[in-house]
């Protein structure tokens, strides 16, 4: 189900909680909201649909990867990019890695190590950024 995207930043800065097997209808319910999104959003986090459980949703081309409970676990590269979000005006200067190793679980709740690198690493970085309740 496509979900209306929050702006509130006080909403959007509360940190989120890890998510359960009883979370996967959100889950299903942000990628739904992203893949209606594609036109102008490469990636959401659950608070951006009002659900604080640490899901977020990552286009990748055509394909939406959607990570539970992801987690970066080092980074490598640092730069200072600017960076829009679909629940905040403007555009804001931040500093991300070009290179992440992420930990997260799938749909079927199975874990997953892996590396990503440039925009993908930066869209990850700005959606875990929302997990935590930082607005970027």
């Amino acid at each position: 189900m496509v979900r209306e995207i929050v702006s509130d930043p006080i909403i959007l800065s509360r940190k989120s909680q890890d998510a359960t097997a009883a979370d996967l209808p959100i889950a299903e319910d942000l990628t739904d909201t992203l893949r209606a999104h594609l036109d102008h959003c490469v990636g959401m986090a659950a608070n951006m649909i009002g659900e604080h459980k640490r899901i977020i949703a990552v286009a990748r081309g055509p394909l939406i990867i959607t990570m539970i409970n992801p987690k970066i676990l080092s980074g490598s590269g640092e730069y200072e990019t600017e960076e829009g979000c679909l629940s905040l005006p403007g555009t804001r200067k931040t500093k991300r890695y070009r290179t992440v190793r992420v930990a997260w679980q799938d749909m079927q709740m199975r874990r997953h190590t892996g590396i990503l690198d440039g925009f993908q690493a930066q869209i990850v970085q700005h959606e875990i950024d929302h997990c935590d309740g930082i607005l970027i």
